[in-house]
């Protein structure tokens, strides 16, 4: 009886299913959150960085709008490079390659000496940080059951949407410090801005730390076809999981993967061509779609400087009966004060930003624990909807708090990116999985960056254009996103599938 049970084989989703959910599945999603949160601290920096950095670097609003999308550029140019490497040199060396490379590049960028030596650092710092989010997520499913994934995949969403706010939480006590150190060898003044670019390089540097004591993916060993060290992976994992128990890790055996080491994808060439072919041609355009008109990250990146302008139009007793454009293009005169370091943002604009990420976290928690009875798919085109329309309405709205608060409904559609991941896991394979993350990201990334300079001179010029452009566009990928199979019946083949092998197993 030991003997059959020994020689019985498992698939490796049946083994990762029985090395359980533990121990290392929860300090394995919080390691990936803390690396999600590194990615924002490095690409997104920018948005508290710009405005806070204006009067030492003197730049222009132009300079200014390039700055904030440099290193949106650099999360464009590297992210495919990292998923070709995460799938054909694995998840984690790849991850402990890109966190330290991210961290010192940015550390460096504090000592910049203009704004162009700013914007090329910061620039190399997201090249090597824009596989972050694709490879940890990767890692992180396929290091867990299925019947937990979408909910930790989702859960991490939750901490990548309050990245921006515990950003804000960062600066909060330290961009309006005055202190001021002139150092003679570069001519720069080191000060608050330079000391917040070295803080966000803390979150790279302890999740290098972490990673080092972490597994690789077991599907991704399995995928490669060494399927002795994909089990004693999973043993590993079982064993931490169950800490404290003696139940054992009944796997003996894994069937081989169905490509084997001779098979392994050896060019980039290998990893995105099948992406374009049947069967997976239709869900890769469609995702690539949906990232394509997901618009709302363009209005994150310069969410500090619309809120800044917010908090200082109501504090000045400026008119109550104005838009959210309207309050954009106001202008006011703002005493100094002296123990506010110049260009820094308002106090009470970074706790919004805060507090529209823990919103954002928020509302996606609870999203999370109804996605399996209404569906990732619905999930989405009800938020693409109901965000979109609230984004259109913006500036209908002649009231301050109405504008503001539609507005902030707007932002809760940048929720969808946690559930495209979700969609996308379920949907492609282990070896192409990363490659199948970071191909939509980057079409996100590219109209990020182009909406993002488009924004940055309509927010001035034709306002109300911007909106109506940018939210009608997400607003469409509710259509976009109809077309894709329903997640719920899929599931429920899925299971119907599993029990009958199960019966027919149980019969024998």
């Amino acid at each position: 009886m030991t003997v059959a049970k020994h020689n019985e084989e498992e698939t490796i989703e049946s083994a990762v299913d029985k090395a359980g959910f533990g121990l290392y599945s929860i300090l394995l999603v919080i390691l990936v959150g803390v690396s999600i949160i590194s990615f924002v601290c490095i690409g997104y920096s920018s948005t508290i960085l710009v405005p806070t950095s204006a009067c030492e670097l003197q730049t222009t609003s132009s300079q200014q709008g390039i700055l904030a999308a440099g290193p949106v550029v650099g999360t464009i140019v590297g992210s495919l490079v990292w998923g070709y490497l995460a799938d054909t040199r694995g998840r984690r060396l790849m991850l402990l390659v890109s966190l330290m490379g991210s961290a010192i590049i940015n550390i460096v960028a504090s000592i910049s000496v203009n704004w162009i030596m700013l914007l090329i650092l910061q620039f190399i710092a997201a090249l090597f940080a824009s596989g972050l989010y694709s490879m940890s997520m990767s890692l992180l499913s396929e290091s867990v059951p299925m019947a937990k994934r979408n909910l930790v995949i989702l859960l991490v969403t939750s901490i990548f949407l309050l990245s921006q706010g515990f950003m804000a939480a960062l600066a909060l006590p330290i961009i309006p410090l005055t202190f001021s150190y002139y150092i003679s060898s570069l001519d720069i003044y080191w000060n608050s801005w330079r000391t917040l670019v070295v803080v966000y390089s803390i979150p790279c540097i302890c999740s290098f730390i972490c990673f080092l004591f972490m597994q690789e993916s077991p599907k991704f060993v399995h995928a490669m076809g060494d399927e002795q060290k994909s089990l004693e992976i999973l043993r590993i994992i079982h064993k931490y999981n169950h800490l404290g128990s003696k139940k054992e890790f009944q796997v003996y055996r894994i069937k081989k993967a169905e490509m084997n080491k001779n098979d392994t994808p050896s060019s980039s060439k290998d990893q995105i061509v099948p992406l374009f072919r049947a069967p997976l041609l239709k869900p890769t355009i469609i995702m690539t779609l949906l990232y394509f008109f997901q618009q709302v990250g363009a209005f994150m990146v310069w969410l500090p400087t619309i809120a800044n302008q917010f908090v200082q139009v109501t504090e000045t007793g400026g008119n109550t009966d104005l838009t959210l454009c309207e309050i954009l293009n106001s202008e006011f005169e703002v005493s100094v004060n002296p123990d506010v370091a110049p260009c820094a943002l308002n106090e009470t604009a970074l706790l919004m930003v805060l507090a529209v990420g823990a919103l954002q976290c928020a509302f996606n928690t609870i999203l999370s624990l109804m996605v399996t009875k209404i569906g990732r798919r619905n999930i989405v085109i009800a938020l693409a909807g109901i965000c979109g329309l609230a984004g259109i309405l913006v500036n209908v709205v002649p009231n301050t708090t109405g504008s503001i608060v539609l507005f902030g409904i707007f932002l809760m559609g940048i929720i969808v990116m946690g559930l495209y991941t979700a969609i996308i896991v379920a949907i492609f394979p282990t070896h192409l999985r990363a490659m199948a993350i970071a191909l939509p990201l980057t079409a996100s990334r590219i109209t990020t960056f182009i909406s993002i300079q488009i924004l940055n001179l309509m927010l001035v010029n034709n306002c109300d254009a911007g909106f109506y452009l940018f939210t009608s566009i997400f607003t469409l990928s509710a259509v976009i996103a109809a077309f894709l199979p329903d997640d719920r019946r899929l599931q429920k083949e899925v299971k119907n599938e599993t029990e009958a092998k199960a019966e027919n197993i149980t019969k024998l």
